[in-house]
């Protein structure tokens, strides 16, 4: 988070003339859960295309939309990809608050969702924060099997995170975390799960975020013997490759040795 320090607090460093933020959602609660109550799970987020070429067509389509409609607009689009504070910037356009899980909160929407921005050199009203309405529910400080969340929440340690151990994590998995995953072998949407405002989370109506055809009937034993062949048709699109075949292998052996 150090690197391009400025670029993060100044967007005109990212486009010539910036004078507007617009921050957007993007759902991707999916409808359909696994068959198999026992298989290894997967974050919800990876079920279908990887989000970062999803988003980005709709955000180009926007730009153009944008500069038919009003006229020479410069701008560019970020999904995840460049040095943009988005939870900040989506928290001062008011689009939620920041949780305690350190996620951002829509009041009628919850968390299920993607965040992206355009930087334009277009001068448009300011939206404004909304108030933050965790008030003194702990739930996902006090289900998160790892303690990655602070006691406090809003503060949360990456290098505790199911997430990280089971994606960014290159090396072998600590044995001190034997036994706190709960079955989750990409990602973890444990604090999303339990989170109250997330009974407001609707499906999703991007076809390009539903899974493959055999995704969710995959049992537990047919993970456990899965092959690269089978990775490679089930998660062709998938987020889930910047793990690749070997590291979603390596999590649920751990898995098994809990």
């Amino acid at each position: 988070m150090a690197n391009h320090f400025e670029k993060r607090i100044d967007p005109t460093k990212l486009v010539d003339g910036a004078k507007t933020v617009v921050s957007l959602l993007y759902n991707y609660f999916p409808e359909e859960k696994p068959s198999d109550p026992l298989a290894p799970k997967l974050a919800r987020y990876a079920y279908g295309e990887d989000y970062h070429f999803v988003i980005k067509r709709k955000l180009k389509s926007l730009i153009h939309f944008i500069q038919e409609n009003i006229g020479e607009v410069n701008g560019r689009c970020f999904v995840d990809s460049a040095p943009v504070m988005e939870r900040e910037w989506a928290k001062k356009s008011g689009l939620g608050w920041f949780g305690k899980n350190t996620l951002i909160i829509h009041p009628k929407k919850g968390s299920y969702f993607f965040l992206a921005e355009l930087i334009i050199d277009l001068e448009l009203p300011p939206d404004h924060p909304i108030k933050d309405h965790c008030g003194t529910c702990t739930r996902c400080i006090d289900a998160c099997p790892t303690d990655a969340i602070s006691p406090q929440g809003y503060i949360l340690d990456g290098s505790k995170c199911i997430s990280y151990f089971t994606i960014e994590l290159k090396e072998a998995i600590p044995e001190t975390m034997k036994g706190k995953f709960e079955n989750w072998m990409f990602g973890c949407d444990i604090c999303q799960e339990v989170c109250p405002w997330n009974r407001f989370a609707t499906p999703h109506q991007e076809p390009a975020f539903d899974p493959h055809p055999d995704l969710l009937d995959l049992k537990k034993e047919d993970w456990e013997e899965i092959t690269e062949d089978v990775f490679k048709k089930v998660f062709k699109k998938s987020a889930v490759k910047r793990t690749k075949f070997s590291g979603l292998q390596r999590n649920i052996q751990f898995l098994n040795k809990e």
